[in-house]
């Protein structure tokens, strides 16, 4: 549970603005190698995102069913649903994977991946609409 708690703050860490316009913070939580396959189908590399993120208009997310999956002694797989708002546009949701490494006492991402979701419908056929990512 310990390791839960760890990796999903660092997430979290990661959708806040004030982390995201913090180039000393990035470098600390992103590996050299690190690569992200974005919703949007590009990927990106370190120097590249950091670099985006440091750009991006801040916007407010939430998580919701987070999940972790020891894969490896200090290796871990993360998986959640991730709901977005900027400003007054819709929503947007995704399912988020990350895999994180344990570099000494420090958790670092080396891998990241969004792929854009639906919003989750209810047995009724409503959409529920659950969190900001």
């Amino acid at each position: 549970m310990q390791l839960l708690a760890q990796l999903l703050a660092l997430e979290s860490e990661l959708h806040d603005p004030a982390a995201r316009a913090d180039r000393r913070r990035l470098v600390q939580l992103l590996a050299e190698e690190f690569v992200e396959f974005g919703a949007s189908g590009r990927v990106w590399n370190r120097a590249q995102i950091i670099e985006a993120l440091l750009e991006e208009a801040p916007a407010q997310r939430s998580v919701s069913d987070f999940r972790v999956q020891l894969l490896a002694t200090g290796v871990a797989l993360v998986t959640y649903r991730c709901r977005m708002l900027i400003d007054r546009q819709a929503p947007q949701d995704s399912l988020r994977s990350s895999c994180w490494r344990q570099d000494g006492d420090a958790w670092r991402m080396v891998f990241h991946q969004g792929t854009r979701a639906a919003p989750r419908v209810d047995g009724r056929g409503h959409s529920q609409r659950r969190g900001l990512c």
